[in-house]
Parts: structure tokens; sequence; C-alpha cells
């Protein structure tokens, strides 16, 4: 046992940050198996068309581009962020219940999946903007880019295994019984950040007209501003690419639930083979190439997708493929930004910067989602996806203009001050 222990990564032998990968590793699968189940549930089993497609992605995605800048200022000046999130995972718990409830009474609306949706968002964004600091508080600036490493790995695993075992848990007990999965992981989630208890920075007072400092800094700090930027074009084109995504699968080329759940997490396996290419890539050619290298990883290969055409084994090949390329860019491009974009917010106002953060990272998604339902009701579903993923995949262009290709290493130290 001592062997093995002995194998772990270095901050996996702490049992601190282990309690809280373990929450987070739980909860990542139940949302895997969420984002296959909650959209057959719309469209097997409530009929939903395009347009409602549309406006289910961008439910959970509206209260960050509203709530995530003022509800990081509230919580910068919260004494414990860890018990913000013991109530959002609570929450969480009971909302996404409320579906599989509804529906074994008989009871279950495309109202109510959308309001549900909606929830999820406003809590989602109190645990997101509130889990950044609790992180920096449990990793030092030397091991971000391990603890990005393990966290999104356990992100690439749950979208190898969620998918696949989503599909089948749909054609097993009906899409809106498998979403209990994603509930019950909310619970691992509490009961992991009960057990942990880690020196939080102090409750930063922010006063009037201090709300908006986070915004400020970034749009101040060229690398943060071309990240961002990059950021706000490639999640606008993807959610486009997302809202339609199901139904062109189910629909157009006619593949099985069974099938999308293969293609889905099949095609993550890219995410997991490159957790440790992440790392090397770093290493070899520094964190800001590395950060441009991932967003045309992520992007380009979705092109892949629209040109998918032919009998049913070739289409899901090209499928796989293309989920697998965009998977593995995903993964050096979380881990290297994230690394990097922790190491250099101030650690006083972590939480405002990760307001923002939030709201060009999940705000701008249902704006996308909804354009690309209203696109793909008007020029149709293939049209569509052209347009997203070739507007995907011009994100990086941001960066190419920025001081950020040029840096190599990951500062070391947090500032504590910044002029705004």
């Amino acid at each position: 046992m001592t062997v093995l222990v002995d194998r772990l990564p270095t901050l996996l032998r702490e049992r601190t940050f282990r309690l809280f990968w373990i929450g987070q590793s739980v909860s990542l699968l139940g949302d895997e198996i969420d984002l296959i189940a909650m959209p057959l549930t719309a469209v097997l089993v409530l009929g939903a068309n395009a347009g409602d497609m549309g406006w289910l992605t961008a439910a959970p995605l509206v209260p960050s581009l509203v709530l995530s800048i003022p509800v990081g200022s509230w919580v910068d000046g919260r004494r414990s962020r860890r018990r913000i999130m013991l109530w959002a995972d609570l929450g969480r718990f009971a909302t996404v219940a409320s579906i599989p409830a509804a529906y074994a009474l008989g009871v279950l609306t495309f109202a109510q999946l959308f309001v549900t949706a909606f929830l999820l968002g406003i809590l989602s964004v109190l645990f997101n903007v509130s889990n950044n600091t609790l992180f920096v508080s449990i990793v030092t600036n030397e091991d971000l880019v391990q603890g990005s490493v393990l966290v999104n790995g356990s992100r690439s695993a749950a979208s190898v295994v969620g998918p696949g075992v989503g599909g089948v848990l749909v054609q097993l007990c009906s899409a809106p019984f498998t979403v209990l999965a994603d509930a019950f992981s909310y619970v691992a989630s509490v009961l992991c950040l009960s057990r942990i208890s880690p020196s939080e920075p102090p409750p930063e007072p922010v006063g009037k007209g201090r709300a908006l400092d986070g915004m400020r800094w970034v749009i101040r700090t060229p690398t943060m501003r071309a990240i961002q930027g990059a950021v706000a074009t490639l999640n606008f084109f993807n959610y486009a690419f997302q809202a339609l995504f199901v139904l062109y699968v189910t629909k157009d080329l006619g593949l099985r639930p069974s099938a999308l759940g293969l293609i889905l997490g099949a095609g993550a396996v890219g995410g997991l083979a490159a957790v440790l290419l992440a790392s090397r890539v770093v290493r070899r050619f520094g964190i800001g190439l590395a950060i441009a290298f991932g967003f045309v990883g992520f992007s380009v290969p979705r092109l892949l997708v629209p040109l998918a055409a032919g009998p049913a084994a070739l289409v899901t090949a090209v499928l796989l493929v293309a989920t697998f390329l965009a998977n593995a860019g995903a993964m050096v491009l979380d881990t290297s930004a994230n690394a990097y974009m922790m190491a250099i917010i101030p650690a006083k106002m972590r939480a405002r910067v990760s307001g923002v953060l939030q709201t060009v990272n999940f705000g701008i998604r249902p704006l996308g989602a909804v354009t690309g339902g209203l696109l793909g009701s008007t020029l149709g579903l293939h049209t569509t996806l052209w347009i997203a993923t070739g507007g995907a995949a011009c994100s990086a262009i941001w960066l190419w203009t920025s001081p950020l290709p040029g840096i190599r290493d990951i500062p070391t130290t947090t500032p504590e001050t910044v002029s705004v």
C-alpha cells in the first residue's frame, strides 16, 4: 500500500487536496451523464425542436452572464467560500432530483426542464466563483499545473465514461431517471467538502464602485484580455454548435442514443490521453504557446462534423475522430490557461476576477446557444454547423496579436495588490 501511495502524484498524497479532487471528480462524472440525459429528455420525451434546444442549452448559462460579477464581489467579502459551495451543491441536488420526480408523477413539462436548468445555472455560479478561491487556497503556485492537470484529467475521464454510461442508462431506464445520477453526484461533493477545512484568505470588504475591479484588471492586463477575447469567441460559436449537435446527430444523421454516447465517450478518450501531453506541451513550448495550441486544437477538428456523411459506420468514425482531437486540444487549453490565470490573478480580488472569467466563459454561451437555435431553425442544422465550427476556429487570432505566445514560464508568486 505504501508503494502505491508513493507513486501517486504529490498533490494526491495530501488529504485536503485528495478529498477536494474526489468530490470534484464524482460531480464531473454526474455532469457528463446529465449532459446527454437532459437534452435527450427534451428531444425524446418532450419532443423539443431546434428552437427549444437553443433555449434549453442557454438556460443554465444565462445566470453566468448576469450574476457572475456581482456574485464575485459578494464572495470576496465572505469568510468561508467552502460553505457557499456546500449550500450550492445541496441546492443542485434538490433541483436536479425534481426532474425524475415530476416524470414519475406524469407532470414533467418542457417549462419545468427550462426552469430547472436556469436554477442550476444560478447555483453553479455560486459554486464556481467560490471554487477558484478554494482551489488556490489548497494548491500552491508551484503546483498549479499539476493541480490543473488532475482536475482536468478527471473532467476528461468523466467525459470518457459519463456519456457512454448515460446513453446506456437512457435506453435502460429512460432519460429523466438517468438525471438522478447527476443529483447524487452533488451529494458526494458535499460529503467531501464537509471533511476539509483549508485556510482561506480573509474576506476582502468591497465598497461601492469596487465590484467592477475585476473587469478593469482583466481589460488592463494584455494577456488576460487576449485570453478572454479568445474564450468569448470560442464559446459563442462552440455553444451554437452544442445547441444543435444532439439534434443533428439523432435526427439528420439518424444515429441512436447509444451511438451518440459512444461518440461523446470514446471521442473524449482524446482528452484523457492528453492529460500527460498537456504538461509536456507546457514544458516544451512554454505556457503561452501551449494556450494558443489549445485553442487551435480544440476548435479546428470540429470542422469535421458538418463534413460527416455516408453510411452510419463512416459517420460515426468521423465524429469519433473529431471529438477525440477536439477534447485533446481542450485538455491542453484548460490545463495551461487555468494554471496561468490562477497564478497571475491578485489574491485579494480573486473572486471578483473569477466573476469576470465566469461571465466570459459561461455567460457568452447562452448567446451562442440561442443564436445557434435561431439559425438552425432558419438556415438549417447543417449550414449552421458550418458557421459555428468556422467561427470557433478563428478564436486563436486574439492570441497571436498579444504578448502571450512569448511567455514561457508561469509566475511563481501571486501579486497581492493591483492598481485599478
